[in-house]
């Protein structure tokens, strides 16, 4: 990583780390050591499964789009890609470093710029599509319960749904109308020409020869219907599985009446609401989102400020911290 990356992941432990102090503070520490002992740690395990078999599948979805007749990418390489996103989107605000450390990660392996732009693009779309669904139904579920207690969370839930709908929208403009993308293109690089004409010429027409091959790319992948079936497949019981992380995390600590879709639904919700934070990770509001809304199903504050930070280590620093482990371990070239 670089010096600046290296000191935003040490800020971001510094900040977690006063976020679980500033929780603490009216917490009885013998009830939260009495709350650990009593744990059960095998679902805690099963709750680090779900997280790590999230990341494996997200690996099988880089395999489905790069693998074709021509070309196909290690298994070692594809695991890389969803672990340095893990760690992209954990130190940029809005997680939007995610798409640039992926890029790297295939660009390592061999996958040319162009492809692997449209690989990622194809593989957002398809991930931001499962969220809305998964949204859409969570809203049916979980809403009420949000709106009869939390009304002003219940309008961020709205905002967040209608940002990554318009993401989506956005990405498909990109990708299928050839027109709108070198509009847009013209319109980032019009500064340039106010300093360097040529530089501007030359970095237009570079540009526009990468749009033109990314366009093609993208519309021969669209026409891949049997790998567009399996990724989203893989991706919804993906998701799925990173949704029920709380519901083990509450059976660990001996809650076994809380419904399994209804757990999974609020969390679909706090997710949604996450995205709006602009602190890398969603610090702050991650906490405040999952304590008002998991504060019913626990019996005492210090049950909930533990499953809250076992929550917080398995959903965003155990991938933080295996995406440093992924960047750092070199990538197998691609296979034709």
């Amino acid at each position: 990583m670089t010096r600046k990356n290296s000191f935003i992941f040490v800020l971001m432990l510094l900040l977690g780390g006063g976020i679980f102090y500033f929780s603490m503070r009216h917490v009885d520490s013998k009830a939260f050591i009495q709350s650990i002992h009593t744990a059960n740690w095998w679902w805690l395990l099963v709750a680090l499964g779900a997280m790590i078999v999230y990341l494996l599948l997200e690996a099988v979805v880089v395999k489905i789009f790069v693998d074709t007749e021509h070309e196909k990418i290690s298994w070692r390489a594809a695991i890389r890609v969803p672990l340095v996103e893990q760690l992209g989107n954990g130190i940029t605000p809005f997680a939007t470093g995610g798409q640039p450390m992926q890029m790297i990660a295939l660009a390592q392996a061999g996958i040319d710029i162009g492809r692997s732009g449209s690989i990622l693009l194809m593989k957002f779309v398809v991930y931001q599509g499962m969220i809305v669904i998964n949204f859409v139904i969570a809203l049916l579920i979980g809403f009420n319960y949000i709106a009869d207690k939390l009304n002003q969370m219940a309008l961020l839930v709205i905002i967040g749904f209608l940002i990554h709908f318009a993401v989506i929208v956005t990405l498909l403009l990109v990708m299928y109308w050839p027109a709108f993308t070198d509009r847009l293109t013209t319109l980032i690089l019009a500064p340039v020409k106010w300093f360097n004409p040529k530089k501007h010429e030359q970095w237009l027409a570079t540009t526009r020869e990468k749009i033109d091959n990314f366009h093609a790319e993208s519309y021969r992948m669209s026409r891949r219907w049997g790998a567009m079936g399996k990724a989203i497949g893989v991706t919804f019981v993906q998701l799925a599985l990173y949704y029920a992380i709380p519901y083990f995390i509450l059976l660990a600590l001996g809650q076994t009446h809380a419904s399994f879709i209804f757990v999974m639904s609020l969390h679909i919700l706090i997710v949604m609401v996450i995205s709006l934070f602009p602190i890398p990770g969603g610090a702050g509001g991650a906490e405040a989102s999952f304590s008002m809304l998991f504060s019913s199903f626990l019996p005492n504050a210090a049950t909930l400020v533990l499953a809250m930070l076992i929550w917080r280590l398995i959903t965003y620093y155990f991938g933080m911290f295996a995406g440093i482990i992924a960047f750092n371990v070199s990538a197998r070239k691609r296979t034709k």
